[in-house]
């Protein structure tokens, strides 16, 4: 059984992770969606927010479990008995890092492989940073995230009266 691991932080989760989620969960037999807790950051949504979204928009693909990971990747995808993590790329920019980090997590681990997916054409400018910047000025999001995703972060910025 071939496992993969895709980490993020998605918060939110965009129409951008979830066509590499679909995309990914194609390749693989299971797909884990590891929810990064990051204890450096200051998210819209908690962890368990960020999972029961994701869970709610993935339900309806097979092999695809969410789960909420903190620590190295590396770690987790150990824990996991994932032999490969799947990083998306939607720019040269996002290159770079993720090389550095693919070649990192391959002298911590020379037997989980990274595998890029460059992001659809139409996702390629889309980033959770992004989608709450326009939500916190009111602007539309409906194409940029699902639904359901949606309803949420106008709940939560309307309680926070703006978005961090």
């Amino acid at each position: 059984m071939l496992r993969a691991i895709y980490p993020g932080s998605f918060d939110p989760v965009t129409n951008g992770h979830l066509d590499v989620i679909r995309r990914a969960s194609g390749l693989v037999d299971e797909l884990i969606v590891g929810v990064l807790n990051n204890k450096a950051k200051t998210p819209l949504f908690s962890v368990e927010e960020r999972v029961k979204m994701l869970k709610e928009v993935t339900k309806e693909l097979p092999g695809v479990k969410i789960v909420p990971f903190e620590g190295l990747l590396i770690d987790f995808a150990k824990e996991m008995s994932a032999k490969m993590v799947v990083r998306g790329l939607r720019a040269v920019t996002d290159f770079e890092y993720e090389l550095q980090m693919a070649q990192t997590n391959h002298k911590l681990a020379e037997d989980i492989e990274t595998v890029f997916l460059t992001t659809s054409l139409e996702y390629s400018y889309l980033s959770s940073t992004i989608v709450k910047e326009v939500a916190a000025f009111g602007g539309d999001i409906s194409q940029f995230v699902p639904e359901h995703v949606e309803e949420k972060i106008k709940s939560k910025i309307t309680k926070k009266g703006e978005c961090e």
